[in-house]
């Protein structure tokens, strides 16, 4: 069949498993009839992050597919990453391997691709979760939108479809698989949105926690700096240091002027010592800034590339 043994996909279903034994099969047959409905090209990739169930049992026999297997669990996002290498399609389309995205929404995320999109995230906009993961979801949207701001509704939803270009200077690391649509946002492509549905998990267990919550908001703030102060953090940490200085120096000038005009006693107050104390932090802060600055140099001109992404050049 022309869609399974075409060497040139126009489709990649890239997705990551852990644990996910009876749910593999099921999830196979579903993007098999998805794409084949469509009527494009594609290729399967599933990546087993070190599960220690019958989820590589599971895999065995399915075609097409393409299983690419960890020797231990390194996380969700590596496994993202490594499905971004391998994938071969014009269109990478991604999703969970817990049967809770619907593969039937993937012609949905190409048909809002078409409207000028680089990136189409999915929105679980009727989520079937617990409450507890609705609330942890809640407050980790507002904190998103406080520090990116990457204007859509739903970063943690996996259903997202990218234009192969998107992955060609992105490497992903931590807990970023979230943040993916702001990052590229931030290289200046072009982020759109669609309703998708979303289904109660049936088998098999959730393999969200406390631990990867803590890693998604440290990743946030990284997301939050390369977003604001990548190109410049020389502004961030030299313009926070001379703040700090200055309100050092000028605490040491008015106990100065409180020993020399009023004959105030300095030795019992703790004034001289903050003055002192935010002089050298300024410092501080004003060479980690140098320092930031000339590494984010050093990092662009090592990839061989500049701090900006040119889209096309026309000549007439």
């Amino acid at each position: 069949m022309e869609t399974i043994t075409q060497k040139s996909p126009v489709i990649s279903v890239v997705v990551p498993l852990y644990n996910e034994e009876g749910n593999v099969k099921e999830l196979h047959r579903r993007i098999n009839e998805a794409c084949q409905k469509m009527g494009k090209t594609y290729e399967i990739i599933f990546i087993d992050d070190g599960s220690s169930d019958g989820t590589v049992k599971d895999c065995a026999g399915l075609s097409p597919l393409k299983l690419i297997k960890f020797r231990k669990n390194f996380g969700q996002t590596a496994a993202f990453d490594a499905g971004f290498k391998e994938a071969k399609g014009e269109i990478v389309v991604t999703m969970d391997g817990d049967l809770q995205n619907d593969p039937a929404d993937i012609p949905l995320l190409l048909a809002e691709m078409e409207n000028g999109y680089d990136v189409v995230s999915g929105w679980r906009w009727q989520r079937k979760d617990t409450l507890s993961k609705h609330l942890s979801s809640r407050m980790a949207n507002l904190l998103r939108k406080i520090l990116i701001n990457d204007r859509i509704h739903d970063s943690g939803c996996s259903l997202k479809a990218y234009k192969s270009e998107c992955f060609r200077d992105v490497d992903l690391f931590g807990e970023m698989h979230r943040f993916i649509p702001a990052i590229l946002e931030l290289q200046g492509y072009k982020v759109g949105e669609v309703k998708v549905s979303h289904h109660p998990r049936v088998r098999g267990t959730t393999k969200y926690n406390w631990k990867r919550g803590l890693k998604g908001i440290v990743d946030m703030i990284s997301v939050w700096f390369w977003r604001k102060y990548a190109n410049r953090p020389l502004h961030l940490f030299g313009g926070s240091g001379i703040v700090f200085s200055f309100f050092g120096t000028a605490i040491l000038a008015w106990m100065a002027i409180e020993k020399i005009f009023f004959s105030a006693e300095l030795s019992e107050k703790i004034w001289p010592l903050i003055g002192v104390f935010m002089i050298l932090v300024g410092i501080q802060l004003f060479v980690f800034g140098l320092l930031g600055d000339i590494m984010i140099k050093n990092y662009y001109k090592n990839q061989g590339r500049m701090n900006y992404s040119i889209r096309e050049i026309i000549e007439n």
